[in-house]
This record gives C-alpha cells, sequence and structure tokens, in this order.
C-alpha cells in the first residue's frame, strides 16, 4: 500500500474506503485547493470524533457544517447513535463516506478542543470564528500544542497573557486621539491583524442584509462586529478575482469560492493543509484519558456517595456506597481499557460495586448491627453507571426532529439501564436483601439545605470527571448542579412539587444557566479559556436528578414478579426522565434562535 494511502486509512479504519488516490494527491496541498474526497476526510473525521465523544446528532451535523463551509463544500449528513453517512458536494464533484464506530462513550474534553479546532480551522480560512469571539487566540494556542498534557492550563495561561494584552493595548489607545471609551473590547495585536483580514473578506462577500439564510451561514453566533482599518490609514480596495457563484439549491454555501484569500498577500501566512488538519485531529483523537483509573473510581465513589445523601441516605448508607461506586467504576475502567464489551462490563461492575457495598455494610455490622438493615444502599453503588449522556442527548435529538438518532441513543441507555439493574436485581436475590427506601434523616431544613448544596456541587463533580472533563469545566458544572438540584429538591420538600414538575424546573435553570455562562464569556465577561460547549456543563448537572432508585426499585419488584409495584415504580422513572432533556430543550430554544424556529 502506498505510504499516503496508509497515512490516511488510519483515520478511517471503519469507513467504505473513498478515492484513495485523491487523497494521497492532495495530502500535502492545501486545504482549500484540494480536492473534494481531501476536503471530505477532514469533514467527516470532525464529525467522527464528535459523535464518538457522546454528542448527540444535530450537534455533530452543526460541527461538519462549520468545517465544511469555509472550504465550500455543503454537507448532507445521516448521524446515528454509531454511524454517520455523509454526502459532500461542492461546485463540481461530490463524494459519499460512511463511517461506522464499534462502540460509543463520553469525552467532554474532546467535544471541548473540537469547538477550539473549528475556530483555528475557520479563521486560519479567513472566516470569523464561532464559538469563541474573544478568544481567537486561545484556539490557535490549544491546536498548536494539543501534544500538552494539560490543555485547560495551557489555555489558562493563555487566557491570562491575552487579557494583560487587551489592557496594554487600552492604554496605549487611551493616549491616543479619539480615546476608546472604558467598555470598549480590545483585541491584541495578533487578533486584530486576524480581524482586519475577517472584515475584509466580509467585504469581499459582499452579503445581502436581507437574506436572512445568507446572514446566518457568514455571521451565525458571532456577535462581535469584525475590526475596522487604523484611524488615518484607509484600507486599500482588494482587486477580486472574477467571482461566478452557482444557482439554486445550495447556492449559498458557495458564495465564496474562487474568491482571494483575505490573507494571500500576507508574507507570513502559511495555509492548511490536509496533512496539518489530519495531524491536528490525530492529537485530539488520542488524547489519554485525563485521570487514572483510580482517581476515576475515586470521583465515582465521592459522586455515588453524594448521589445517596441526595436521595435521603445516611451515613452508613454513604460510606457502603462510597466502596461500591469506587471499585466497581476502576474495574469498569480497566475493562474498558482491554476493548471488552459495553453490556458485559456494565453487568461484572454492577455485580462487583452491589457485593462491595453489602459486603462493607456487613463489616459496620459487627461495630453497630444496625447497619445490617441499610438494604438500600447498594443501589447508590450502582448509580455510576446511568447513562446520562445518551439519555439527555437522545430527548434533544427527538425535539429536533431527529427521531433515529434519538430513538437509538434512548434505547442504548435503556439498555445499559437494564444490564445494570438486573446485576443489582441479581445480587440482592443472592444475599436476600430487601431495598425499601431510606430512614429519615432527622435534620432541620437549614442544615439539610446547605448539606445539600455542597454534596450535589461534591456529586456533580465526580460525574464531571468520570465524562473526562478538565478540572475547571469540572467546577463550573459542579456549581450549576449544586443551584439547580438544591432548588429542585427544595422545591419539592418546601413548596410540595410534584418530583416531575421540580426535575422540569431544575433542568431548564440549568440550561438557562449555563447559557448564561457561555454568553459572558463570549461578551468578555469571564475569562475566554472558560467558554465551554453548554453540553459538557448541562448534562453533568443533571445527571444527578436521573431518578436511579426509582428504575432499580421496578426492576427489583419485577424481579419479585409485583408487577404492580414495578409498573409504578417504572412509570415514575419514566415521568421524570422525558422532564430532563424536555427541561434543557425548552432553555435551548429561549437562549438559542437556531432551536427556536424550524428552518
Amino acid at each position: 500500500m502506498p505510504a499516503g494511502v496508509e497515512k490516511v486509512t488510519k483515520f478511517h479504519t471503519h469507513s467504505i474506503p473513498l478515492d484513495m488516490e485523491d487523497i494521497e494527491r492532495d495530502y500535502d496541498k492545501p486545504i482549500v485547493d484540494a480536492g473534494i474526497a481531501a476536503k471530505a476526510s477532514v469533514i467527516v473525521r470532525v464529525g467522527m470524533l464528535d459523535l464518538g465523544a457522546g454528542t448527540g446528532s444535530f450537534r455533530v451535523r452543526q460541527m461538519m457544517h462549520r468545517i465544511a463551509y469555509p472550504l465550500g463544500v455543503h454537507v448532507r449528513a445521516d448521524v446515528n447513535l454509531t454511524d454517520i453517512e455523509a454526502s459532500c458536494t461542492d461546485h463540481k464533484d461530490r463524494v459519499t463516506e460512511v463511517i461506522d464506530l464499534p462502540t460509543t462513550g463520553v469525552n467532554t474534553e474532546r467535544i471541548w478542543l473540537l469547538e477550539h479546532f473549528a475556530d483555528w480551522f475557520s479563521v486560519n480560512l479567513g472566516h470569523s470564528a464561532v464559538y469563541h469571539n474573544h478568544g481567537v487566540e486561545l484556539s490557535d494556542k490549544l491546536v498548536e500544542n494539543l501534544n500538552v498534557r494539560d490543555v485547560s492550563q495551557l489555555s489558562a495561561e493563555a487566557s491570562k497573557e491575552m487579557r494583560k494584552a487587551e489592557k496594554e493595548a487600552k492604554t496605549r489607545h487611551g493616549d491616543l486621539p479619539g480615546d476608546l471609551p472604558d467598555d470598549a473590547p480590545m483585541q491584541s495585536t495578533a487578533a486584530a491583524t486576524r480581524q482586519e483580514r475577517i472584515a475584509e473578506i466580509d467585504r469581499q462577500r459582499e452579503i445581502d442584509a436581507d437574506d436572512p439564510i445568507v446572514k446566518q451561514m457568514h455571521h451565525d453566533t458571532t456577535s462581535e462586529p469584525a475590526a475596522t482599518a487604523k484611524p488615518g490609514k484607509p484600507s486599500k480596495a482588494r482587486k477580486q478575482r472574477e467571482h461566478h457563484p452557482p444557482r439554486g439549491q445550495y447556492a449559498q454555501h458557495f458564495d465564496h469560492v474562487g474568491k482571494l484569500a483575505p490573507n494571500a498577500s500576507d508574507p507570513n501566512f502559511k495555509p492548511i493543509t490536509v496533512r496539518q488538519a489530519h495531524e491536528r485531529l490525530d492529537l485530539i483523537e488520542h488524547r489519554k484519558p485525563l485521570y487514572s483509573a483510580e482517581f476515576a473510581g475515586f470521583a465515582s465513589a465521592l459522586a455515588c456517595a453524594s448521589f445517596v445523601f441526595l436521595l435521603g441516605g445516611g451515613l452508613y448508607d454513604m460510606i457502603a456506597a462510597f466502596v461500591g461506586a469506587g471499585i466497581g467504576h476502576w474495574l469498569r475502567r480497566k475493562l474498558f481499557a482491554k476493548h471488552l464489551n459495553q453490556f458485559f462490563v456494565t453487568f461484572v461492575a454492577v455485580f462487583v460495586a452491589a457485593l462491595a457495598c453489602t459486603g462493607t455494610l456487613r463489616l459496620i455490622g459487627f461495630y453497630d448491627p444496625i447497619a445490617l438493615a441499610h438494604d438500600t444502599a447498594y443501589i447508590g453503588a450502582m448509580l455510576f453507571v446511568i447513562p446520562g449522556f445518551p439519555l439527555i442527548t437522545g430527548g434533544l435529538d427527538i425535539a429536533k426532529i431527529d427521531f433515529p438518532s434519538g430513538i437509538q441513543r434512548l434505547t442504548y441507555a435503556l439498555s445499559i439501564i437494564l444490564m445494570a439493574t438486573l446485576a443489582g436485581w441479581a445480587v440482592a436475590r443472592i444475599v436476600f436483601l430487601n431495598p425499601q427506601g431510606f430512614e429519615p434523616q432527622g435534620l432541620s431544613p437549614l442544615v439539610t439545605g446547605l448539606l445539600r448544596f455542597v454534596f450535589a456541587f461534591l456529586g456533580v463533580w465526580g460525574f464531571s470527571v468520570m465524562f473526562n472533563s478538565p478540572q475547571r469545566m469540572c467546577l463550573v458544572a459542579a456549581l450549576i448542579g449544586s443551584i439547580t438540584d438544591t432548588l429542585r429538591l427544595e422545591f419539592q420538600d418546601l413548596l410540595g412539587m410534584p418530583p416531575e414538575a421540580a426535575t422540569f424546573i431544575g433542568a431548564f435553570l440549568a440550561g438557562i444557566l449555563a447559557a448564561a455562562w457561555r454568553s459572558s464569556v463570549r461578551h468578555g465577561w469571564l475569562p475566554p479559556h472558560l467558554g465551554y460547549p453548554r453540553i459538557c456543563l448541562t448534562v453533568p448537572s443533571i445527571v444527578i436528578m436521573v431518578p436511579g432508585l426509582y428504575m432499580y426499585r421496578a426492576m427489583f419488584y419485577l424481579g419479585q414478579f409485583d408487577t404492580q409495584n414495578a409498573l409504578d415504580w417504572a412509570f415514575r422513572a419514566f415521568m421524570v426522565i422525558i422532564c430532563l432533556p424536555i427541561g434543557l430543550a425548552m432553555a435551548r430554544v429561549v437562549t438559542d434562535k437556531s432551536w427556536r424556529y424550524d428552518i
């Protein structure tokens, strides 16, 4: 096999091969000059990485379009749980690629890095940034240093340098005629140069302001105006090449094809090649997990122990759940490293976790016999396997009328839950457990509310670590989760609100807070390195609201052939679960135009 073809096939080990000769021929060309096959290899690979990180079909398509648009390519993609079928076309050629992943998982760090890759890719091809208006240099810094172990710390240091440069620039401008107002956002020299290039290509495009589709394609979520030429130095009109955009259904996707690149005259400008794009995607794909199996096990133990307290458990219940969940998740990480079947791993990990939890209570029972009566604690030890991401993203896909992907994700989540509950039921039958709920905690309302805030924070932090979130992202998600989950439980206790309504309000509020956090970063009110994807903040913050106790009790009663109680708990769980994605979807409709309208 030719060397170039071998380099490309490693990116598509689960795909129907493209025209590899075309990709090999264009591998070292600027990507804007490459053929449709080489462009599609980058576009579809970005979608593959985003899908493998646990996001839903809407976000995968959105990311693929962000990469395709600067290349003058239109993408039509069918996205499911583990496969993508994408047809890419420009004004001349068309190619279809099929990607089939062997499994699925969650990796929020990868989702975050792919956002920065999309901005790096777009800006270096002369287009506006999409996600990080005040942090274009931050995307450059991260994408150019993906081999660094802790990119989160790197982003914090780069953000600090940017803010320092902005202060210096603001001070310099304050000494010049026509001082800027105090609240005017400043750019560093590199950012200003880049924004000037973006402004130039925007002028070349001659966007029709009355056409909402074209306007959205060019400006989409950007709200910051591009920088203009320096005072006293009028910009020279750049001579444009002859440009004849195509007509028809997809004309708006190709309006920039054939135009002069905005930075072509820059002597330091080096266009992105197909090889460079794949090399950076290769670094993103092969990054090792941020946390060891032991630390992830500790985070799981802390999350499940906190979960037990929020469900009403006491000290002995929390200790037992801590031990069981820690051992169970540690074992699950070790087995996943061997690429074993997910359902088999889930059953084994939950079985071991439940046994470890029960054994811990038996040991405590030697010193305090009352611990032997805590039969419900083992349910808390199994909560680390709750498939929060597919549950939530499946509901969001359905909200976007993408039923194939949504139903597949919900089916996958229910299958994982079924294996976990079967393992828990098996342990209960073996050691003769009879879970009837937790004993009253006997705390005052004020103390209960404060402890709920603390343990909700710890629980969401633990789940975020399990999702491979950087520490700063974990803390932001934990802050949102501690607020929303505490309010949810207080609404139930103090106002007598039904759990379903309280869950909806909690999920809705989580979506609003995540959107507000994101907006604050985009407007420069918070440092740019804290601009995390909303899905990475909302899902960990509401996973702790998933009614795991309801689901496991439903399976327990089903195993006892007590169908009435089994159906009762199953329907309670169902009603709470559907309120989670509905709450998030409503928050997206309120805060995001792309969700507000069906276009």
